[in-house]
């Protein structure tokens, strides 16, 4: 599997968990915190501006999911 491969699976993966349970990866749960690491991760290579140019608009729709559901209640 190549890098690009693990990046698209990952991504897909944090996508699908956002739709599934309507709400982000949380830092309590262990079961999350690899895709919470991940946003974290290209959160900071993008603002660096070291993501590569064919991640970034694909990274900021996810960003833009993300902030749908920033603090919505993890326990319902």
């Amino acid at each position: 599997m190549t890098q690009d491969e693990r990046w698209i699976a990952k991504y897909n993966e944090v996508v699908e968990f956002i739709y599934t349970y309507h709400r982000n990866p949380s830092k309590y749960n262990l079961e999350e915190h690899d895709m919470l690491n991940w946003l974290k991760a290209n959160r900071k290579k993008m603002n660096a501006n070291e993501l590569k140019p064919e991640r970034v608009e694909a990274f900021r729709k996810l960003l833009e999911l993300c902030e749908q559901y920033k603090r919505k209640n993890q326990y319902q």
